[in-house]
């Protein structure tokens, strides 16, 4: 593919610094993207999991020198760091290396929304942390993104596109999707409390787009699970691509309709098999 023209680019919960990071698609998305703004939406470096076991992979540093060679070409990067890299948080207003780090942000579309723009983990229910759920969650969590990760390596060797295992089972079970919507609902809610027309975030690693009484909620998802960015056009609508062997539309808000990226379609029909050029996401039945 060629490079890639947007105006604003938004990604989340990459977790260099585990195997499980599909740094490789990242690399690639970045390194044909053009674009004047780039958000990084926390959950980017895993320093917690480093903390626990050092892993890292030269294409690791490959994403953070294109990060930076971003930055240097004159892209306004922001860095809004999230649970799995909350050390961070204690250097927001400072700028490196021409990222700029903060708690979170305003964005202003070309066609004059306003999104708050933060990681999300604020909207996580009171009782998450509760210790033998939390340690149960994620078990589990860690034990499809191990399968995820083996059925990657096989397929590629059969030379087969990327299937997200992991988003597949998240969506037929019905306590994972009753979670996601409930989170959705709290984030719509919290930005329509605010004023806001919208509000973008990662954390849950479930991209999404979505209308709720008037306010988007945009999830840029995940490169992890789901590889996938959240971009802007130049005419202010927003869009949920995957990004692997082959690039695909998932959701789109414009001022004039929303097509949301509905999680039966992820579940059911395999994304090296939906070939639709990110221009063609028709209108939703």
């Amino acid at each position: 593919m060629k490079n890639f023209h947007c105006r604003s680019a938004f990604i989340s919960d990459v977790h260099l610094g585990t195997p499980d990071c599909k740094a490789g698609y990242l690399l690639d998305f970045l390194r044909k993207l053009r674009c004047e703004k780039l958000y990084l939406v926390g959950d980017i470096i895993d320093m917690e999991a480093l903390t626990r076991r050092h892993w890292w992979h030269p294409e690791h540093s490959a994403v953070i020198a294109e990060v930076l060679d971003l930055a240097r070409r004159g892209v306004e990067v922001v860095y809004i760091p999230g649970n799995h890299d909350a050390p961070l948080r204690g250097l927001h207003g400072q700028c490196f290396g021409g990222v700029r780090i903060e708690l979170d942000t305003v964005h202003i579309g070309a066609d004059g929304r306003r999104y708050r723009v933060s990681h999300g983990d604020e909207f996580d229910p009171e009782h998450i942390g509760r210790g033998w759920m939390l340690h149960v969650g994620e078990a589990m969590h860690r034990f499809i993104c191990w399968g995820n990760r083996r059925l990657h390596a096989v397929r590629r060797k059969l030379e087969l596109p990327y299937l997200p295992l992991s988003i597949i089972v998240k969506s037929h079970i019905g306590k994972a999707l009753a979670y996601i919507r409930a989170y959705e609902q709290r984030v719509a809610d919290d930005a329509r409390e605010r004023g806001f027309d919208g509000h973008i975030c990662g954390h849950i690693h479930f991209g999404h787009v979505r209308e709720l009484a008037g306010v988007l909620y945009l999830n840029d998802g995940d490169w992890v699970e789901h590889c996938t960015a959240l971009i802007e056009d130049h005419t202010g609508a927003m869009e949920l691509i995957h990004w692997s062997e082959q690039a695909t539309a998932l959701g789109r808000a414009s001022r004039e309709l929303v097509l949301p990226s509905p999680c039966a379609a992820l579940a059911l029909a395999p994304l090296g098999f939906r070939r639709r050029e990110l221009r063609e996401l028709d209108r939703a039945a």
